[in-house]
């Protein structure tokens, strides 16, 4: 149902918009959609750091561009709408041709949200901690130029789980289970489930299935090189962005993060719908 449903209702005002230059390279879409929000009395920001009084980000390009912005401004907890610019995504709310209604919604306050569970990966170096990162869509340990296959542990709640000698391994939230996971063979999730997903790349081993998890649990990747052996060349990269170099004993731990993304869905169309459209492209 709506948030509101009656003309008394508190209308969105503050919004904040972030635009893919690739597919709208001259800002045409994103100067419509502030000329349309401002002759409505709201306030509009498309540069610059973002207001604390914004109500709604506008996310102009396709899921590559919802993700990024997931990852920059999750912590803040404003919700989140996608229009997309490019072919059928799963993240975005409309397209193009349905800028103007989707609008209308928004500041009507016509909309649910749906939260979207990330990850928190921390990074240590020879057991030091290096850095931390979210992820809307995966975060995914994979060998780089080297055509040597890299070796990792996996550990769950500090319990020995298996090893692995493959190209990589993806750690995937619901979300992204239809990203990088799919294309490696791992199962088509219900984006609001609360769970965690782990797939191997190109392992060479007959077992190459998937492992589904709780979202409570604790997973450790550990990246190790077998007696004798050279290191293969490998990264970490959360949500495809910064590759991170590791090296032998460095270790990744991932956990559901504190923080969600908050998407607004205007439809009732179902996840289902959405993925037998994109089943028949």
């Amino acid at each position: 149902m709506p948030r509101c449903r009656d003309e008394e209702c508190p209308q969105m005002k503050y919004f904040y918009i972030i635009t893919n230059r690739g597919k709208d390279p001259e800002l045409k879409v994103t100067d419509e959609i502030s000329a349309y929000l401002r002759t409505h009395g709201c306030r509009v920001q498309t540069d610059g750091e973002i207001q604390t009084n914004t109500e709604c980000i506008v996310v102009l390009g396709g899921d590559g561009t919802m993700i990024r912005a997931a990852r920059d401004y999750g912590k803040l907890s404003i919700p989140m709408i996608g229009i997309n610019l490019g072919t059928l995504g799963y993240l975005a709310g409309t397209d193009r041709d349905g800028v103007r209604p989707t609008l209308d919604k928004l500041m009507a306050d016509q909309y649910l949200l749906d939260d979207r569970m990330m990850l928190k990966g921390k990074v240590f170096k020879s057991g030091v901690f290096a850095g931390e990162e979210l992820a809307l869509n995966d975060i995914v340990i994979a060998r780089g130029g080297s055509i040597k296959v890299i070796q990792f542990k996996i550990y769950v709640n500090g319990e020995y789980l298996n090893q692995y000698t493959a190209d990589g391994i993806i750690v995937a939230t619901p979300t992204g289970s239809t990203a990088y996971n799919l294309s490696a063979g791992g199962p088509i999730v219900e984006p609001n489930a609360d769970i965690v997903l782990i797939t191997p790349i190109s392992p060479h081993t007959l077992n190459n299935r998937s492992i589904v998890l709780s979202a409570k649990n604790h997973i450790s990747v550990e990246i190790v090189v077998p007696e004798g052996k050279e290191a293969a060349e490998c990264f970490a990269a959360f949500d495809g962005g910064e590759e991170v170099p590791l090296n032998p004993k460095d270790v990744i731990e991932i956990d559901r993060s504190d923080y969600r993304t908050r998407i607004c869905k205007l439809s009732r169309v179902s996840f289902l719908e959405t993925l037998r459209n994109k089943m028949s492209e």
